[in-house]
């Protein structure tokens, strides 16, 4: 057996072929594939039928090397199985790759710690901007991200003190209006149930003070550590259930500070035959795509994560394109859902 041209290989395809092949300058493959809103969507096509039918790959860290952009985009979510997240993370993945980004990705599990550690990874690969969730970070988190020089944009919380960009709403607001909101149609009996979130916290502190303020002070409150679980909410009411006085002058009102606790609720009180909101009235939070389609359907109240998700990555584009005045906070607010788990 001939043993020539063993060992050796085909010539890599370099920038050069695929600009011969599409017809076009060197430059111009290489803008479209450094800054590819500035090519004209004809000359996208071309170039990138080029690109597929050479099989060229670019080399994305000679080119941050060269220009120390590495196209690199950092996105951090305290869970990926939340439908809110992901949409968030979505609507910011689509934005990003249409403008030549690529995203990376992590986890944080609602733990500042955890999140430090990954900061510490993201901005040893010198990301062109990072996107976190919610406001509060380690000292340390905090001291780095600002020490890198790199656009961040927090989401999911407004903030008095930003590290740089923010987009989110008011926990405490949410809070408050959900309480009022309660007490105006009638409801005079509460329960809470929680995970230990700092945000869903924040939210749960502010609906009790506003009970408080209108003085409503008994209050059966169940907070749990980890993610919400339905398990969670089935096991809540059936501790509310032994507390609660056999006879009281209306239902109780379980306000849960996760859909999916919420879900547990209404599994649990269908399980007893508890007739909802006859009996017991439930409240949500997240609008999760479950929650127009539970028995009965329930109230919540509605974040637009793909608005957040949208936002973000608008701020952090504008900011590395250079363009014009950047407005620095943007509050997307939020809506209140009446559907049939309330009267």
């Amino acid at each position: 057996m001939s043993s020539e041209g063993k060992g050796q290989g085909r010539a890599a395809v370099t920038l050069s072929d695929v600009a011969r092949l599409a017809g076009v300058a060197p430059m111009t493959v290489s803008r479209y594939l450094n800054q590819p809103e500035t090519v004209r969507e004809p000359t996208r096509l071309k170039v990138r039928r080029a690109i597929e039918q050479t099989g060229y790959v670019h080399n994305r860290l000679a080119g941050a090397l060269k220009s120390s952009r590495t196209r690199l985009v950092a996105v951090v979510v305290p869970m990926v199985t939340n439908p809110i997240f992901s949409d968030a993370f979505q609507a910011i993945n689509e934005r990003l790759a249409k403008a030549g980004y690529q995203v990376l990705l992590g986890v944080s599990g609602y733990q500042s710690e955890q999140e430090q550690e990954l900061l510490e990874v993201i901005l040893s690969r010198r990301p062109d901007g990072i996107i976190l969730t919610g406001t509060l970070h380690t000292t340390t988190s905090r001291n780095r991200l600002r020490a890198a020089g790199v656009p961040v944009v927090e989401t999911w919380d407004l903030s008095a003190e930003p590290i740089d960009m923010l987009v989110g709403f008011s926990h405490e607001q949410a809070g408050r209006d959900v309480a009022r909101h309660l007490l105006g149609r009638g409801y005079r009996h509460f329960a809470l149930f929680a995970v230990d979130d700092p945000r869903g916290l924040r939210r749960a502190d502010s609906f009790c003070k506003t009970l408080a303020e209108e003085g409503v002070t008994a209050l059966h409150r169940s907070t749990w550590q980890g993610l919400p679980s339905l398990a969670q909410g089935r096991e809540g009411l059936s501790a509310l259930l032994r507390a609660l006085p056999s006879e009281q002058d209306g239902p109780c009102v379980v306000v849960c500070t996760s859909d999916t606790i919420a879900q547990g609720v209404l599994t649990e009180a269908a399980a007893r035959g508890i007739r909802v909101p006859e009996q017991l009235a439930v409240m949500g939070f997240g609008d999760m795509a479950f929650a127009a389609h539970t028995f009965p359907a329930l109230s919540t109240v509605r974040i637009d994560g793909t608005l957040m998700g949208q936002t973000a990555a608008a701020m952090l584009l504008q900011r590395l394109q250079g363009e014009g005045a950047l407005v620095k906070t943007v509050d997307i607010g939020f809506d209140l859902v009446k559907r049939e788990s309330t009267v």
